[in-house]
């Protein structure tokens, strides 16, 4: 069940508990009232109508106290009272009064307890069931939705105990650790770091992709500090409330001063720290400000010697107000990106130890199947191996359970209820092949390492995929110019073989253009444009910002320009694939009846009819036919 789920359903059942609270105080009410009515029904009689009635034989029982006399009529009143009080008076008195005419009054008397009963009792047993519920209904989930406490922060409290996550369970990140280790000393040491007038920096901000362990390394940091950890989400801050962001940045901060030495985790920093006025075409948002400007004034007025850490972690930095990270404030940014090769290896040898692995399987052939690949992928791709190994009732999880879970994540889901009529099964043998060859042709190219024509995912038809020998970091202009051909091959064998193009090539001419644009927007690779950059990166996370319209910073001769130039990049990497298509044509055939009859061609099968030509290593790339 996901949290969302699990959160809907306690508050359902919070409300429900709330509920019966009001109901079981509403019946107690009523049972009261009806205790009060039952003892109102009872008639003040003078005594000597009681002497009158007992004569008469209309009394059916007494009770005799020492000061009164209680009982029942044998028939009701004509108001249907049934039971009659009176007070006791001396039996000769009240004869000698009787001979002159007198009434003798019997009235009970009404005494403390009485109306301690009747009046004080119910009452504060109201007060107490109302102010109970209310309290309930206040401290947050209950039927007034935790009106009363929206001002509190929401922040989850975490000990070592509960955390359970040290640094030797965080691989992949070693530089990262290092950075966090600094302030794990000082958390423990401060006397130590502060012998020479050094200070620990206010915040620590974690920056890098979806999914390589941001937030675990902040649980660890607070695992092996062993000092409270105050984690909650940024956009935990804002609500519907105007001020309630800012309250609760104030509430947060003066919990953790109150249990420092601490550690505040602030998950998703941008969904709170956003630029001011950055997009002053829209408007712009006070609370979010508010919240933010709070923020800032906490980070200005804690003393870092008090032992109070900010940790907060985002993916999009380039968007976090300047003033969040100036000096002072989050002093140290720290980058937690994709792990390499070695890095990989760490990662791997965890997430082994949870499942049941074949002899075959190591840690390093599952890294050099992962290039670019998250900590969180490399769990998720140990997972789905496992599943999968649990499908086909094995007894443990080998190397091709991993190779078909890496298809599962990278290509889709195999769709062999998608029949293709024969000649669209053709096409996508030739336009598969034709990516495989002319790969198998460049230098600078990945190996490949499977070509199938088993549609999966939402519209692959067929897919070749790629392998790295090992992790780059740097491509060349002719690497670039290669990739690109070898993108556009599936296409090149279409028109080579059956003299007219497809759909299939859509998803590969958008990874084709998208390289030709980065090389001469971002690249410099262009010789008509020189060494000018037109598109800007994000310093982390290398995602171009979008300059449209009046973004655009050149002018509109200059836009031919890099229109002019992608489009003879894309013009010359086809031509490319084409040539190398018409000299191996045979090979081509060759290939593509094969994978007719097989669906699928390895490594070594591609070998067998035709030799691999020289390549390199790049990132794992998969070429799907739409």
């Amino acid at each position: 069940m996901r949290a969302e789920e699990i959160g809907v359903t306690a508050m359902q059942r919070d409300t429900a508990f709330h509920v019966w609270y009001v109901v079981a105080a509403i019946l107690a009410v009523l049972l009261l009232q009806y205790m009060l009515a039952t003892t109102q029904q009872v008639a003040a009689i003078p005594y000597s109508e009681f002497m009158s009635d007992l004569q008469g034989g209309k009394i059916a029982q007494v009770t005799v106290s020492d000061h009164s006399l209680t009982g029942t009529f044998k028939e009701p009143l004509k108001d249907g009272t049934t039971k009659f009080s009176t007070d006791r008076v001396d039996p000769g008195f009240a004869a000698e009064l009787a001979k002159y005419g007198v009434t003798v009054e019997g009235v009970p008397d009404t005494t403390f307890v009485t109306s301690l009963l009747s009046w004080i009792i119910p009452t504060l047993f109201f007060v107490a069931v109302w102010f109970f519920v209310f309290r309930r209904m206040t401290a947050g989930g209950g039927v007034g939705g935790g009106l009363m406490s929206v001002g509190k922060s929401r922040a989850k409290v975490y000990v070592e105990t509960d955390t359970k996550v040290t640094f030797a369970d965080v691989a992949g990140v070693d530089e990262a650790k290092g950075e966090l280790k600094e302030i794990v000393d000082f958390l423990k040491n401060p006397q130590e770091y502060g012998r020479l007038g050094a200070r620990i920096p206010k915040g620590v901000l974690l920056v890098g992709p979806p999914g390589t362990g941001k937030t675990l390394l902040a649980r660890a940091l607070a695992g092996e500090a062993g000092v409270p950890f105050f984690s909650i989400n940024g956009s935990e801050f804002v609500e519907m409330f105007v001020g309630v962001g800012a309250a609760r940045v104030r509430d947060l901060f003066e919990q953790a001063r109150q249990k420092a030495p601490a550690i505040i985790f602030i998950d998703e920093l941008d969904a709170l720290g956003r630029a001011r006025g950055a997009f002053p075409g829209i408007g712009g948002h006070d609370e979010k400000e508010q919240t933010l400007n709070q923020l800032l004034s906490e980070l200005d007025g804690f003393d870092s010697r008090s032992g109070l850490v900010l940790v907060a972690a985002t993916n999009r930095p380039e968007i976090l107000d300047p003033a969040l990270l100036r000096a002072g404030r989050f002093d140290r940014q720290v980058l937690v990106d994709r792990p390499d090769r070695i890095g990989r290896v760490q990662i791997a040898t965890i997430y082994l130890k949870r499942i049941n692995v074949a002899a075959d399987v190591s840690a390093e052939a599952i890294a050099a199947l992962t290039p670019g690949f998250t900590g969180a992928d490399i769990a998720n791709l140990v997972n789905e191996a496992a599943l999968v190994a649990t499908r086909e009732k094995a007894e443990q999880v080998t190397m091709a359970h991993f190779t078909a879970a890496v298809e599962r994540i990278v290509a889709g889901l195999e769709k062999r209820s998608r029949i293709l009529n024969p000649h669209e099964r053709e096409a996508v043998a030739f336009h598969e092949m034709g990516h495989a060859l002319v790969a198998m042709s460049l230098p600078g190219t990945d190996a490949v390492h499977k070509v199938s024509i088993i549609p999966r995912g939402v519209g692959a038809l067929g897919y070749t995929i790629q392998r790295p020998t090992e992790d780059r970091y740097l491509m060349t202009q002719r690497e670039l110019e290669n990739k690109m051909a070898v993108l556009l091959g599936g296409r090149a064998a279409e028109r080579l073989v059956f003299g007219e193009i497809s759909t299939g090539a859509a998803d590969d001419l958008a990874k084709a253009t998208d390289i030709a644009r980065s090389m001469v927007t971002q690249y410099g690779m262009e010789a008509s444009l020189g060494n000018v950059v037109f598109e800007r990166r994000s310093p982390y996370l290398g995602t171009p910002q979008q300059m449209q319209g009046l973004d655009r910073s050149f002018s509109e001769e200059t836009a031919q320009t890099i229109d002019a130039a992608i489009e003879r990049l894309i013009k010359e990497a086809f031509e490319t694939a084409t040539r190398i298509l018409e000299r191996r044509r045979v090979v081509l055939e060759q290939g593509a009846r094969r994978l007719l009859e097989h669906e699928t061609l390895t490594e070594r099968d591609l070998a067998e009819i035709a030799p691999p030509e020289q390549g390199a290593a790049r990132p794992p790339k998969i070429s799907a036919s739409a």
